[in-house]
């Protein structure tokens, strides 16, 4: 449990925000909520009574200095992260806390990794970037799915989503990843990160039953193509989605998520099949579950709850593949996700 640990959550009012505070007071932490609109804030506030409110915007540091005053850690939950990693984790550096974010930006992902890693180690801290679904569940997923291998050659994470419903921060983020990509897509091959202006390859992918054989997106890159090579070596990192919620996360007219549950969940259901290759030998891993929105909430927190309780392996910038036990996190994720290893 918490143990009523102040938790700053950056961006609080927004749709993962809200299912991020209310896990945090699930979990038995004290969630502060924290953002650039004061209103929203307030609002959010209303409905949490007791929870204290620190607007901030990331282009001011002495407001996230005191956002983050005598905090725990900080969950970053505004995107575009583009404009707000850097920003906050500059401040819990200063407050000398521990940072964790959702971002799925693969580049802003690639810049925490390449300017935070010296500076975090030399302070004795944690940044753990992607701690999502996407990022973190991929990543912790082929940590697990590798059992005793030291290298692979190649680990593939397909998405079977039945739809992908948008919210407005999914499409800004989108579009800010989009515009400093001048619009060419991302793969990760041969131990890097390779842009291209070819359209992705459209696949076949053998989902476990009862999902079957679906047509994917090939090539439809996720922060995993970060978070993976971060500390595993696996020269090739791809990842697919199922052509549906493709379709759907890239349609301007597809609506934002509709709460279906009292958790505030929508009816999207996700099944995630990692298959990591080595040689002539394969091994699997598979998670299932529901709104991959809501699903980053335990993700995060667990996250949190682990660093605050000192069950890491390393400090600095890391993934949480490297700094967690995989498949023990993944199995305390039980309520939330259904999990099988094949190995």
């Amino acid at each position: 449990m918490g143990s009523a640990q102040t938790v700053v959550v950056f961006g609080a009012y927004g749709h993962t925000g809200r299912f991020v505070v209310a896990e945090l007071r699930n979990r038995g932490f004290v969630p502060v909520l924290s953002g650039r609109d004061a209103d929203k804030l307030g609002a959010l506030a209303a409905s949490h009574p007791g929870l204290e409110t620190r607007p901030a915007a990331a282009d001011d540091p002495a407001s996230l200095d005191r956002a983050l005053a005598g905090a725990a850690a900080v969950i970053n939950c505004a995107g575009p992260f583009e404009a707000t990693a850097a920003p906050v984790i500059e401040a819990a550096l200063r407050a000398g806390i521990p940072y964790v974010d959702v971002a799925a930006e693969i580049e802003v992902n690639a810049d925490t990794f390449a300017h935070f890693t010296d500076r975090a180690r030399a302070a004795g801290t944690v940044i753990v970037p992607a701690m999502a679904f996407y990022g973190g569940l991929g990543d912790l997923l082929v940590t697990a799915a590798m059992g005793d291998w030291t290298a692979a050659d190649e680990a593939h994470i397909a998405y079977g989503l039945n739809n992908w419903h948008p919210t407005a921060g999914t499409r800004t983020t989108g579009k800010v990843a989009r515009q400093r990509r001048n619009g060419r897509r991302v793969r990760y091959t041969n131990g890097q990160l390779e842009y291209r202006d070819d359209a992705p390859p459209t696949l076949k992918w053998a989902f476990p039953d009862p999902m079957g054989v679906r047509a994917v997106i090939g090539e439809f890159t996720m922060a995993d193509v970060v978070t993976v090579p971060s500390h595993l070596s696996i020269p090739e990192v791809r990842t697919y989605m199922t052509v549906e919620a493709a379709r759907d996360v890239s349609a301007p007219e597809t609506p934002a998520p509709t709460t279906v549950d009292e958790r505030g969940r929508s009816t999207q259901t996700f099944l995630v099949d990692v298959v990591v290759r080595s040689g002539d030998e394969e091994r699997r891993a598979v998670a299932r579950g529901q709104d991959i929105y809501a699903v980053t909430a335990p993700l995060v927190v667990e996250a949190v709850h682990r660093v605050l309780t000192g069950q890491t392996r390393t400090v600095g910038v890391a993934s949480a593949g490297e700094i967690f036990d995989a498949p023990d996190f993944l199995r305390a994720l039980s309520p939330h996700i259904s999990l099988e290893l094949r190995q």
